[in-house]
């Protein structure tokens, strides 16, 4: 018997190598190469150009759209507007988070609440039933009655089983426990991981069943497996947040049918995940007015949030100053630094600078600029901001303050818990609750007190 001949696949790229070698030569990672056995049928491209029938077109002014009033409500009136309006019947949602975040406890929470009016089914490839029942008995959906599960870890029987069409909704968690039984390959590899979502995608696509699936991410926080499978389904939410404490935050990556501009934030509990009502509230409760300590107005997606950043400035001890962010991105940070110094008397290269969003989230709104560099000024000179004002605004290379979207929703937020004025860039000067600031130097000599 002839012996079947292999090839190499990188896990992270695709790419398809005769040859094992420690780095793919496509995107240049370092032990991705796995072998797998090669398709031979080199007659394929020909069989399939024989095999081929017309398509059966309609036109676009005749078609039909899907009543989006049958969407399936999860429970949670924020993931409902994350998701635009609810899970579609025949939606493909891909959810990925780091271990611990609360994947399976947000799902199994949804699940309960659909379970009440809709057969739902929960497929399992990393837990067994006794494992879910412990958490469903802590979550209170061990009493429902439409809620099944099942262990399993072959993409061919929960495929058959979507196709069946007795479920409205089926949750597989997770994808990368999955095997095709055609591919020889472990699960979790590129082709297992493409060709089992494909065959899931099919089967919920020709039933109308709604099908959610957990990813896992890798130590960067990308989704792990290949790009195309976030090209593949409707729907990328990503659950972000500290796994040991803070807020949690379910964004959309990718939405077929809504925005991506939406959060959902929730809160960690013994009995589960709690959505936060008042976010801004719960994250000011806390807080000690001090130098290097300063409101920021800024945005979840449309929802506007007031989170306190804290600056710490200290003498280094070493050549080579320390700089440590926390929630916000350390490369502009560094940036922020640069222009503080060239754009202001400030000196802060003999200076460790620690940077805190409290709360454990991770800012992605260039509005912080402003806050960012005014509480780290605040800490430097150990001077403070008043404790009734707010800022926000987009800081340039050249120390300008820019306009920054969604000034109204950040006012409001502002004046609904108490604050007086808001520091803002200067084309916003319309608005009486604004003081508007040209510059950077300009904001810090106006407004840090003795």
């Amino acid at each position: 018997m002839a012996k079947a001949k292999t090839q190499f696949v990188c896990q992270n790229c695709g790419a398809v190598h005769s040859k094992w070698s420690g780095r793919c030569d496509n995107c240049g990672e370092w032990n991705t190469l796995v072998e797998q056995i090669a398709n031979t049928g080199s007659s394929s491209v020909a069989k399939a150009s024989s095999t081929g029938h017309p398509l059966k077109v309609q036109s676009i002014k005749d078609m039909t759209i899907d009543d989006t009033s049958k969407r399936i409500p999860t429970g949670a009136t924020d993931l409902d507007v994350v998701l635009g309006g609810g899970i579609l019947p025949g939606a493909v949602v891909l959810l990925a988070g780091q271990p611990g975040i609360g994947k399976s406890t947000l799902l199994l929470q949804v699940t309960a609440f659909i379970a009440k009016t809709t057969s739902v089914l929960y497929v399992s490839g990393e837990e067994s039933a006794s494992q879910v029942k412990l958490r469903a008995g802590r979550l209170g959906a061990e009493s429902s009655e439409r809620l099944d599960f099942a262990a399993s870890t072959s993409a061919n029987d929960i495929a058959a089983t979507i196709r069946g069409g007795h479920y409205d909704l089926v949750i597989v968690d997770s994808i990368q426990t999955l095997a095709l039984d055609e591919i020889t390959s472990a699960p979790g590899t590129v082709s297992q991981i493409t060709n089992s979502s494909n065959v899931l995608i099919r089967a919920a696509k020709e039933t109308g069943t709604a099908v959610i699936l957990v990813g896992h991410v890798t130590k960067e926080g990308s989704i792990a497996g290949p790009k195309v499978l976030e090209h593949l389904v409707d729907v990328v939410l990503q659950f972000e947040g500290d796994r040991y404490g803070g807020f949690k935050i379910v964004r959309a990556a990718k939405n077929r049918f809504g925005s991506t501009n939406e959060a959902a934030i929730f809160e960690m509990y013994e009995e589960g995940l709690r959505p936060v009502e008042n976010p801004s509230a719960a994250l000011l409760a806390e807080r000690n007015p001090a130098d290097g300590s300063v409101v920021l107005a800024t945005l979840e997606g449309t929802r506007p949030l007031l989170v306190e950043i804290q600056a710490l400035v200290n003498p280094t001890s070493f050549g080579y100053p320390k700089r440590t962010a926390s929630g916000f991105d350390l490369n502009r940070l560094n940036v922020l630094i640069a222009v503080m110094e060239r754009r202001t008397k400030l000196n802060l290269s003999d200076k460790d600078i620690y940077i805190n969003v409290v709360g454990g989230l991770k800012l992605n709104d260039q509005a912080a600029d402003l806050a960012i560099c005014m509480a780290i000024a605040s800490a430097a000179a150990g001077r403070r901001l008043d404790d009734e004002t707010v800022v926000f605004g987009e800081v340039g290379l050249g120390g300008e303050v820019r306009s920054v979207p969604g000034v109204d929703k950040r006012v409001a937020e502002a004046k609904k818990l108490g604050f007086k004025l808001a520091i803002a860039p200067k084309i916003h000067s319309k608005n009486t609750f604004i003081k508007p600031v040209a510059d950077l130097r300009s904001a810090l000599i106006d407004y840090l007190q003795n």
